[in-house]
């Protein structure tokens, strides 16, 4: 944890600090503080990703080859707590964070060149087409057939939860290209244009009453063979490289921010406050945990992703219902009406929140895999 107060690194906290004083809109810091999910639609999202990457401060985990800011570990970490400390939207997580990954590792040059650009500025938009109707933590059952004709796959089937596929000009998509042998050994990656014909979205409403989720019809939808990513029938060990990056990460600095204005507030009884304190001090843990994952101690990326994922989630929930507790006891005070944007959305962010047990692998599966991984 003192490497979060090394003194070399203050200059590079405080030119964060200042670049969000002046850049972040207010308009943009409203508008993610009444959002109740993780995604933020792209409406509020890619404005402010626009503004970073006019910094060069867009994707901070990107090697510098490709146009990230070519920064320390910390200094990403350091940056991710400042803009949650801020308030700032977060950057749509599937093509900065999940698909570019893939594409760095298993992307020709020639992928590489056309795709991570575009990622970069935002001109790409991304979905991700992994669950079925039938194929959900049993992934390796998915059947979005595809079947090769020339140079093309023909793709017939459909995908499920597909986050802001609305919203999506892309999406990374996991498709069945044999039947032979072991469920996984059969699957390939594919990157597909969403306007393609055949394509067609219908939505899926959330107990919230978001529009995130979405279902995807493939009717007789041809994709060029030349956008698979990695070999035919390789795509299982692609996706497990991609779920390292969306299971990790650090959900302890937005935790944080989301806790500590919950802390500020003068009106909790002290049963409510002693359950935020309990909740903090779970936050510092689970961020020496991040810490000591993002300098590589103790443990593979895939376990440290798994844990994370089980540990971030799981205080996510906690806090959602502490923040629906707060809400109850602030609109009995706020005499005004005048409620804080957090509290106004902590019932829809409670019930969006249910399902991050379950995306991603739930969290059943997670401890699974730890077990494995720990004791073979």
């Amino acid at each position: 944890m003192d490497m979060l107060n090394d003194p070399a690194l203050t200059a590079f906290r405080e030119e964060i600090r200042a670049f969000l004083t002046a850049h972040l809109p207010g308009d943009i810091r409203r508008a993610a503080a009444r959002a109740t999910s993780v995604f933020i639609d792209p409406d509020v999202s890619l404005p402010w990703q626009r503004i970073l990457h006019a910094q060069g401060w867009a994707a901070p985990d990107w090697p510098a080859e490709f146009g990230g800011p070519g920064w320390s570990e910390i200094e990403r970490y350091i940056f991710a707590a400042e803009c949650a400390q801020a308030g700032a939207p977060n950057l749509a997580p599937m093509g900065l964070k999940m698909v570019a990954p893939v594409i760095m590792h298993y992307g020709s040059s020639e992928q590489r060149a056309h795709y991570l650009p575009r990622i970069l500025s935002g001109e790409d938009y991304w979905c991700q087409g992994f669950s079925e109707p039938g194929a959900g933590s049993d992934l390796a059952a998915l059947q979005l057939r595809a079947v090769p004709d020339s140079d093309d796959y023909v793709l017939n089937g459909s995908k499920i939860w597909t986050t802001h596929a609305h919203f999506a000009n892309r999406m990374f998509a996991l498709v069945r290209t044999s039947n032979e042998g072991k469920p996984q050994a059969g699957i390939s990656f594919l990157l597909l244009d969403m306007a393609t014909p055949g394509i067609s979205v219908e939505p899926i409403r959330t107990l919230a009453g978001d529009h995130e989720f979405n279902q995807v019809f493939f009717d007789d939808v041809r994709v060029p063979q030349a956008n698979r990513l990695g070999d035919e029938n390789g795509g299982w060990s692609v996706a497990k490289h991609l779920l390292t990056f969306e299971r990790g990460g650090k959900y302890a600095p937005t935790l944080i921010g989301r806790l500590e204005r919950l802390r500020a507030r003068d009106d909790i009884e002290p049963v409510l406050r002693a359950q935020l304190d309990r909740e903090a001090v779970t936050l510092k843990a689970l961020q020496a945990l991040e810490l000591k994952a993002m300098r590589g101690v103790g443990g593979s990326a895939a376990l440290y992703a798994s844990a994370l994922k089980v540990l971030g989630t799981e205080t996510a929930q906690r806090i959602d219902t502490l923040a629906c507790e707060v809400a109850g006891h602030a609109a009995w005070a706020d005499a005004d009406g005048q409620t804080p944007a957090d509290l106004a959305v902590a019932v829809p962010r409670y019930l969006n929140d249910r399902a991050a047990t379950i995306y991603a692998g739930s969290n059943e599966i997670q401890r699974d895999l730890i077990a494995r991984m720990m004791l073979g």
